[in-house]
């Protein structure tokens, strides 16, 4: 049995991947993955693929090894691994703190990983993972000093990790766009009084994100830009990490 895996899969870009894959790919079942059972209930009824829901909260220890549990008696071979689960916060350190800071390392980085090391051993040659970082990952950025950095632990390991398969015909992408309009991040991420950013000007959508990087890591892309302002930034970052926040500082101003 061939299946996909998709965590965040309850909205946004995740659901987003998987109405794409249902339409695109072949696969004999689709594992959705998130913690509201409902919206991943009413996802399944529109899947043509068989749809497994798993109701869970990745950053649970418990809910992982429930999730390891399942795999071992099932021994699927996992064709394509998307972790799009994730969150943001915006604004100041003492304005989300430290709760949400450690939620948002518990979900971005360690979920991402431990969930990686418990698909991998049921990965083949063309299997295929995506790591969905954000465009935030290619520099310091005040205001989402958290975040920010744990997009960019997601795309070294992506990178890294990638490295590693080299030869097993596994493959590594890290999705890195700019804002998505049309999820929930936004919204979540500005429930803090700060005005840290104050607009979210040519953000994508997701039907274009989820399109662009699905093509990308299909040909073997290790790192996708999957818009234009985030192909900009990504060029960019090679200027000093103190001149990008300066720029940053004027940009989230605006």
């Amino acid at each position: 049995m061939r299946i996909a895996i998709i965590t965040g899969a309850s909205s946004g870009l995740g659901a987003e991947y998987i109405k794409q894959i249902d339409e695109k790919y072949r696969f004999s079942e689709l594992w959705i993955i998130a913690r509201r059972k409902d919206r991943l209930e009413n996802i399944a009824q529109e899947t043509r693929t068989k749809v497994r829901v798993l109701a869970m909260d990745l950053t649970d220890a418990a809910m992982r090894e429930k999730l390891a549990s399942i795999l071992a008696r099932i021994k699927p071979v996992v064709g394509l691994l998307i972790n799009a689960a994730g969150m943001g916060k915006i604004g100041r350190y003492d304005e989300i703190g430290p709760q949400n800071e450690l939620a948002m390392i518990r979900l971005n980085c360690e979920a991402a990983v431990a969930v990686t090391q418990l698909v991998l051993p049921y990965m083949r040659k063309g299997s295929r993972i995506m790591q969905i970082c954000s465009t935030a990952a290619f520099q310091p950025l005040q205001g989402l000093s958290v975040y920010a950095a744990s997009k960019a632990f997601l795309l070294r390991y992506s990178r890294g990790l990638g490295a590693e398969l080299l030869g097993t015909g596994i493959r590594v992408t890290a999705v890195c766009p700019y804002w998505i309009k049309d999820t929930e991040f936004i919204p979540v991420a500005k429930e803090t009084e700060s005005s840290a950013v104050r607009h979210f000007p040519f953000a994508s959508g997701k039907r274009s994100v989820a399109a662009v990087s699905l093509w990308a890591s299909k040909v073997g892309f290790p790192v996708c830009t999957p818009g234009i302002f985030c192909t900009i930034h990504r060029i960019i970052s090679i200027i000093p990490d103190t001149v990008l926040m300066l720029g940053w500082e004027g940009i989230r101003r605006i």
